[in-house]
C-alpha cells in the first residue's frame, strides 16, 4: 500500500494523535496502527526477534511452511477465479497464449497441462503455434522426452514455460478434473504448494526466510488485533492485514459502530441490544401469556478510564474537528446544550488499474460512503450513512460533511425524546428468557424501543407488574 492524507497541508507536519484525531488525518492513524502491529508481534519475550536470529530453529522451519501454505493457497484461488469461468477448451487454450512463445517453453506447458498426449498431438500443436518456427528433425521428440512426466520439478517446467507453478498444476488439474470446486484444488495442492517453495528453505535463503516470517507475523498480529476488536463489537472474522484497516480497508457495519459508540457512552460496559421487549399472546382469555426476554449479562470491555477519555475525543471531534456542524446541535426545552461526541469517516472505493511502469491505467468507482457515527450526552447514540452503490458513485463527491448536517437537521426534533425521565431504566430485574409472566402496562419505554436510538443507560425497563403470574402455557422452543 501507498497511503497519503485526504488533507494535504498536513503532509509536511508531525500531526498529534489529538489533532489527527480530530481532522481524520490518515498518517496518523497509519503509524497508530504500525505501533499496534508492532505491539503483538515483538511484545513479550518478542518471538519474532528469536525467529529472525536463527537459521536452523524448527519454529522458523514451521513459519516459513505456514508461509508458503499461505501464499501459495492465495495463488491458487486467484488463478481459479481466472479460470473457473471459462469452458474446458478456453481454460487450456488462455492458458497456453500466455506462456513464453518458443518451442521449448510452449513443450513445457503443453506436456505439464497435458501428460498423457502423445508426440504427434505436440507436433501439431508447435506447428500451429510457431508455423515459422526453426526446428530440426528429433527436436520435437527430444522435446517431447525432455518434458514427459516426473523429468523435470514443477518449478523447473513452470520457469522454462514463464508461468507460475502453481498456474501450470492448477490448469493441469482442471483438464483432469474440469468440475473442481476451489476446496478440492487447495485439498489436492499441499504437496505441489510446499514443493514450488523448497527455494525458500535454504539457508543461504536468509534473508528471504526473514522477510517471509516478518510477513506472516504482521498476520498473525492483525488475527490479535481482531480478537481485541471483536470485544468491541466488530463484526467480520478476519481483518486485511494492512495498515490500511486503521482507515476502513477492512470494512464494518453501521450497527458494529452505534455498538461502539453505545460501548463508548456506558463508561465500557458492553450491553445487548433489543428491539422486541416482551410478546403477549390471547389477551383477554383463559390462555393469555405474556413472554419477556432477559438480556444477555452486561459486559465490561473497555476500561472505564479509557471510555472516557475517548468520550472526551470524540467530543472534541465535534467542537473543533470534521464534525464541527453538529456542535451545539442538541438542545433541550430550557436552552441546555447536550454534548454531541463522533467521529466521521469518508469512502470513495475504488478498483485502480496499474501499468508496469506504475502508472494509474485505470480507475472505476465501486461505491461512495460518508459516515457520522456519534453519541449525544450519556444516554443516546447512533450513526448516520449517506451511500451510493456501483458506477453511479461517479457522480458524486459528498464527504462525510454531509451525515453531520443531517444529524444537525434533525437533532431539534429528537428533543422530546432526550427531555424523556430516565427512572426506571434498571436491567438487573428483567425475567428470564421465554418466562411466562404477570402482564404490564404499556409506556413511554416502547416509544424509546421503536425510535432507531438506543439508551445504553440499561439493557431494558424495570418491569412494573400489575398481575399476578399466570400457570406457564405450553411453549416451543
Amino acid at each position: 500500500h501507498r497511503f497519503a492524507n485526504f488533507d494535504h497541508k498536513f503532509d509536511a507536519r508531525s500531526v498529534p494523535l489529538r489533532e489527527g484525531f480530530q481532522n481524520s488525518v490518515n498518517l496518523v492513524f497509519i503509524r497508530l496502527m504500525r505501533d499496534v502491529v508492532h505491539y503483538y508481534t515483538y511484545r513479550g519475550s518478542g518471538p519474532a526477534g528469536k525467529f529472525l536470529e536463527a537459521s536452523g530453529d524448527t519454529l522458523r522451519r514451521v513459519y516459513l511452511e505456514k508461509f508458503a501454505d499461505r501464499e501459495g493457497s492465495e495463488f491458487l484461488r486467484r488463478f481459479y477465479r481466472s479460470y473457473e469461468p471459462m469452458s474446458e477448451a478456453d481454460r487450456s487454450t488462455a492458458f497456453l497464449e500466455s506462456v513464453r512463445k518458443s518451442p521449448r517453453g510452449l513443450a513445457a506447458a503443453y506436456r505439464g497441462i497435458f501428460p498423457n498426449r502423445e508426440v504427434g498431438e505436440l507436433r501439431e500443436f508447435l506447428r500451429a503455434s510457431l508455423p515459422n518456427a526453426d526446428t530440426k528433425p528429433g527436436d520435437i521428440e527430444n522435446l517431447f522426452a525432455a518434458f514427459a512426466p516426473g523429468k523435470e520439478s514443477l518449478e523447473d517446467q513452470a520457469y522454462t514455460a514463464r508461468t507460475h507453478p502453481l498456474e501450470l498444476w492448477l490448469v493441469a488439474y482442471l483438464v483432469a478434473h474440469p468440475e473442481a470446486t476451489l476446496s478440492e484444488v487447495l485439498d489436492a495442492s499441499r504437496e505441489e504448494r510446499r514443493e514450488v517453495y523448497n527455494w525458500l528453505y535454504k539457508t543461504k535463503r536468509k534473508n528471504a526466510q526473514d522477510a517471509r516470517i516478518s510477513a506472516l507475523l504482521e498476520v498473525e498480529a492483525f488475527i490479535e488485533v481482531q480478537r481485541a476488536w471483536a470485544r468491541f463489537g466488530y463484526p467480520f472474522a478476519n481483518l486485511v492485514p494492512s495498515y490500511a484497516t486503521s482507515i476502513g480497508s477492512s470494512g464494518d457495519r453501521a450497527s458494529a459502530l452505534s455498538d461502539l459508540m453505545g460501548i463508548i457512552a456506558n463508561d465500557g460496559v458492553r450491553q445487548t441490544n433489543m428491539r422486541i421487549l416482551d410478546l403477549s399472546f390471547a389477551e383477554g382469555t383463559p390462555y393469555e401469556t405474556h413472554l419477556a426476554r432477559k438480556p444477555d449479562r452486561s459486559e465490561q470491555v473497555m476500561e472505564p478510564a479509557v471510555a472516557r477519555l475517548l468520550k472526551k475525543e470524540l467530543v472534541g471531534v465535534v467542537e473543533h474537528g470534521t464534525a464541527r456542524r453538529a456542535n451545539q446541535a442538541v438542545k433541550l426545552g430550557d436552552g441546555t446544550i447536550i454534548p454531541v461526541g463522533g467521529k466521521t469517516g469518508t469512502g470513495d472505493n475504488r478498483i485502480k488499474v496499474y501499468g508496469a511502469g506504475g502508472q494509474l491505467l485505470e480507475s472505476k468507482a465501486m461505491s461512495r460512503t460518508a459516515t457520522f457515527v456519534f453519541l449525544v450526552g450519556d444516554r443516546f447514540y447512533g450513526t448516520i450513512v449517506a451511500y451510493v452503490p456501483g458506477s453511479a458513485a461517479e457522480r458524486y463527491n459528498f464527504t462525510s460533511a454531509l451525515p453531520v448536517q443531517i444529524f444537525a437537521t434533525i437533532a431539534p426534533s429528537l428533543e422530546p425524546l432526550l427531555s424523556a425521565p430516565t427512572s426506571g431504566f434498571e436491567s438487573e430485574t428483567i425475567p428470564a428468557p421465554l418466562e411466562p409472566v404477570g402482564a404490564r402496562p404499556l409506556d413511554a419505554e416502547q416509544g424509546l424501543a421503536n425510535s432507531g436510538l438506543v439508551d445504553s443507560t440499561a439493557a431494558l425497563p424495570k418491569a412494573q407488574w400489575y398481575a399476578e403470574p399466570l400457570a406457564p402455557a405450553e411453549t416451543t422452543r
